[in-house]
């Protein structure tokens, strides 16, 4: 489940999973798959320095908000409207609550989570970047680095309702190495040694 983290652009904004059997995270607006994340985490993390340099990745954004669909209502199985909707359609929630964890091999549901999205949203680039006054730039959003570690830490942890028998998929784990490993001021302390 996406939770709220704050932004020092936009106020607070929603990131993170919304389906336990996608490994596909949202921001606000803005879809991409949990992989592309950790590759553009790892990426950054092989930065020396907290330099401007940006990076631009590929992501799925959708304006209106009703085609993004209402999260709750899909959960409960009472409102299946937009992207959301969809999606809860094909991976209805759990009839038991203990079955709430986030699935490491959701990466098999891809090609249908893109099956949904496309016609609802459109490809653009974000921009991941860090900035010099400790702040890290993820599309339109500005965070602290702070924030920034509880981002990366969500995603390590499989989000709110964590990994099922708290198994990783092998690109979370590649993360953290990649950010333990790093001699880049915005990551240290991310992950104790």
């Amino acid at each position: 489940m996406p939770l709220s983290f704050r932004s020092e652009s936009h106020g607070n904004i929603a990131f993170g999973f919304f389906n336990i059997e996608s490994d596909m995270l949202l921001l606000e607006n803005y879809f991409f798959f949990a992989s592309d994340f950790c590759q553009w985490i790892g990426e950054m993390a092989k930065e020396k320095d907290n330099g401007q340099n940006g990076f631009q990745y590929s992501v799925h954004y959708i304006a209106d908000p009703d085609d993004i669909g209402d999260l709750m209502g899909a959960i409960s199985g009472v409102r299946f409207q937009g992207f959301i909707g969809r999606v809860y359609t094909l991976f209805p929630f759990p009839d038991d609550p203990s079955a709430f964890k986030q699935n490491p091999e959701g990466y098999q549901t891809r090609k249908r989570v893109i099956a949904e999205i496309e016609d609802l949203s459109e490809k653009t680039r974000i921009v991941m970047e860090f900035l010099t006054d400790e702040q890290v730039r993820i599309g339109p959003y500005l965070f602290d680095k702070k924030i920034f570690h509880e981002l990366i830490l969500y995603v390590w942890r499989g989000g709110y309702p964590l990994w099922k028998n708290e198994i990783r998929p092998l690109y979370v784990t590649e993360m953290k190495n990649r950010v333990q490993k790093s001699g880049n001021p915005f990551f240290k302390g991310v992950f104790p040694l």
